[in-house]
């Protein structure tokens, strides 16, 4: 693993505590509670192997949603942001490469003629996808002929049903839930986008920075968050990330 300098603990605990910002709405990366109400999984299993290697405690800080953590970047709430890296957040946080990735696609009615993700992006087609979500960022960026939708949360898939839009977005795990309450619904194949888990930090602290950087491919190098992943029982839907 990377060494450690002074300045990357001053610059990544300045209180002597690593204060980890912890997405809970995301399931494959946070699959439990503690009794003391402490996430569980992936995530949050990343951030004590960072406070392990600082040398300093773990303080795990939870959000209910990721665009929370982004929304608190600077604020002085977190030390790290273990969330989606989208250009939106780059905007107001510096991210290491991905250390996992799940794949976004869409959920489509049973009476639907869209049989591939890239048949979705027409004119004249209906989007629904959750605000904020780090695919719904990148169908922000990305959708230019379909009408894209982006409402909180749930509203997203009841708008979904209830206006009987062409497709529903999100990550491939989370829709089988929902294909199961529309009977004869299609879960595209394929993806328009997999979703970067990594982890963020405010911005400024250059050397900070770099070492994270080189110290989140050490974990996916040396197997450790293969490791997490197999531990928390997600494989198949949280994967190891490429090299930088």
């Amino acid at each position: 693993m990377s060494a450690v300098s002074a300045d990357v603990i001053a610059q990544l605990a300045p209180t002597g505590v690593l204060r980890a910002g912890i997405n809970m709405n995301n399931f494959l990366l946070v699959v439990d509670k503690t009794d003391a109400g402490d996430p569980i999984g992936p995530s949050p299993n990343v951030a004590a192997a960072i406070a392990d290697a600082l040398g300093v405690p773990l303080k795990l800080v939870p959000f209910d949603t990721p665009s929370s953590i982004s929304a608190a970047a600077g604020e002085d709430e977190w030390d790290i942001g273990n969330i989606g890296a989208e250009p939106q957040r780059a905007e107001v946080m510096d991210f290491t490469a991905a250390y996992a990735e799940i794949q976004a696609t869409y959920l489509v009615p049973a009476d639907s003629a869209i049989q591939s993700v890239d048949e979705v992006d027409q004119p004249g087609n209906r989007i629904s996808v959750s605000k904020g979500s780090a695919y719904g960022l990148w169908l922000e960026n990305n959708v230019q002929q379909a009408e894209l939708h982006a409402v909180e949360g749930g509203a997203a898939f009841k708008l979904f049903v209830d206006e009987k839009l062409d497709a529903y977005a999100g990550l491939r795990p989370g829709l089988h839930s929902q294909a199961e309450q529309l009977p004869g619904s299609q879960i595209l194949d394929g993806q328009f986008t997999a979703v970067q888990q990594a982890v963020g930090i405010n911005k400024g602290n250059d050397a900070a920075f770099a070492w994270i950087k080189t110290f989140v491919e050490d974990l996916k190098a040396n197997g450790t968050i293969a490791g997490f992943i197999e531990q928390f029982g997600v494989q198949g839907k949280l994967s190891v990330a490429p090299p930088a």
